[in-house]
């Protein structure tokens, strides 16, 4: 008789080998049949080629029972959309401050928050009698240099012409009188003394004629006096100009068009120069501003496209570009400053305010035909060594990863997973590696 050992050792009950000898009432049943069996050889390899035989059936069932199931994401081909969502304001380019440039009291006040005005047109106006007064005063003055200038051409010159022509007569007449003088005292009739006379006569005719031909020069057109004239009138017409632009300054008005944000004055204040009295939002393009973490430098480029909706209305949308990127970084906030303009239409929308919050998303890629899986089956995705659970063969096999474009809550995988293959979600943090899995679809 064959020694059955497992049944020696697992069985202690009534057999031939063992040297205890129980009854059969507390033997169990089951090794009360079934050890005869087996100690036989020919049983033992028939039991042997049956569990070989029924092991490729047997064995998925004994797996699935001492595995863990698990909810898994599959990777597949698609579209997928990188983008940048953050909140910015609306802001116009510039901004146009009016103040006065003199000394005034406001009189009348045309417009009023919010107003759309048009360039040119007069949004203040202040008392305007003492520059009017001034007006008239510099109009006066330059009446004054122009008709002195006017008697220097016509009464002055001909004055000084006949006075140099007399000058000339009187040196010719004194010039002939010493020469017959000089005669009559060689011959001996006229005294020495009378001369002197004639000689002294001479000379005061000869002074008075230079000094009428210098008074001519000087009342001719580019004479001294004629100068003189001209500098006057162009420094009277000169103070009239600036009294009319003192005066035009009493009315303060658009310098384009635009709409009134602001307005800092009331009727019967005096306005003093430089004070600011309106802040004038100009018509025209409308930027918007939006603050972008830093780690999204390197995604973005000029003239990208985005999809702006205001907060205030967001069921309406409209498109931007962006059109600047700021060369610093603010140290404070960690942040990059990029403007968009409105690209639309030809305007931004009516229904856009000034410091308006919107809503900006910025296109940065796009590709089709990608492999992407959910932005939940990637651990460490902002490592630089992202990886996943795999599951291969029935097992949770981790996998690095190399990633690619991210969006609208998929990622892109470039290395590392084919298209089919099941991903265990991040978040389940029963399954490690290697682990067990039976997947099931979610």
């Amino acid at each position: 008789m064959i020694c059955n050992d497992y049944f020696r050792y697992s069985c202690h009950s009534y057999h031939p080998c063992t040297r205890r000898n129980l009854s059969d009432d507390n033997m169990p049943l089951l090794h009360k049949y079934l050890s005869p069996l087996l100690a036989r050889p020919r049983f033992l390899l028939v039991a042997l080629l049956a569990l070989a035989l029924l092991a490729p059936f047997v064995w998925p069932i004994l797996s699935a029972l001492f595995s863990t199931k698990v909810v898994v994401l599959t990777a597949i081909k698609g579209d997928i959309t990188q983008s940048i969502v953050a909140s910015g304001k609306v802001r116009t380019p510039q901004r146009v401050e009016l103040a006065s440039q003199i000394t005034g009291r406001v009189s009348q006040i045309l417009a009023s928050e919010g107003q759309l005005v048009h360039a040119g047109q007069v949004l203040i106006e202040m008392d305007d009698a003492e520059w009017r007064a001034a007006v008239a005063q510099a109009k006066a003055a330059l009446a004054q240099s122009e008709t002195k200038q006017a008697q220097t051409r016509q009464l002055a010159l001909p004055l000084a012409l006949q006075a140099q022509r007399q000058a000339e007569a009187n040196q010719v007449q004194a010039r002939q009188h010493f020469a017959r003088t000089r005669e009559l005292v060689a011959q001996g009739f006229y005294s020495r003394t009378q001369l002197d006379d004639a000689q002294r006569n001479l000379n005061v005719a000869e002074s008075q004629w230079q000094a009428t031909q210098l008074q001519t020069q000087s009342s001719e057109a580019g004479g001294s006096d004629y100068r003189l004239a001209q500098i006057a009138v162009d420094q009277a017409r000169a103070s009239l100009q600036v009294a009319q632009a003192r005066l035009s300054y009493v009315r303060i008005g658009a310098p384009l068009a635009g709409t009134v944000l602001s307005r800092s004055v009331e009727r019967g204040d005096t306005a003093q120069p430089g004070k600011v009295l309106m802040t004038l939002s100009p018509t025209g393009t409308t930027e918007l501003v939006v603050q972008i973490d830093e780690k999204n430098l390197r995604l973005l480029k000029l003239g990208q496209k985005a999809l702006v909706s205001a907060d205030a209305y967001p069921e309406q949308r409209f498109t931007a570009e962006i059109i600047f990127i700021s060369p610093a970084i603010d140290p404070l906030r960690g942040s990059v400053e990029i403007r968009l303009r409105v690209t639309e239409m030809p305007e931004a929308p009516d229904y856009l305010r000034q410091e308006m919050t919107v809503s900006v998303d910025i296109t940065t890629a796009q590709r089709t035909d990608a492999l992407v899986v959910p932005l939940d089956a990637i651990h460490g995705g902002d490592s630089a060594e992202p990886w996943a659970l795999v599951v291969r063969d029935g097992r949770a096999q981790r996998q690095p990863l190399v990633l690619g474009l991210r969006g609208g809550g998929k990622v892109e995988i470039l290395h590392g997973v084919a298209q089919g293959e099941l991903l265990v979600p991040a978040g389940n943090a029963s399954v490690r590696d290697g682990s067990r899995v039976r997947p099931v679809a979610g």
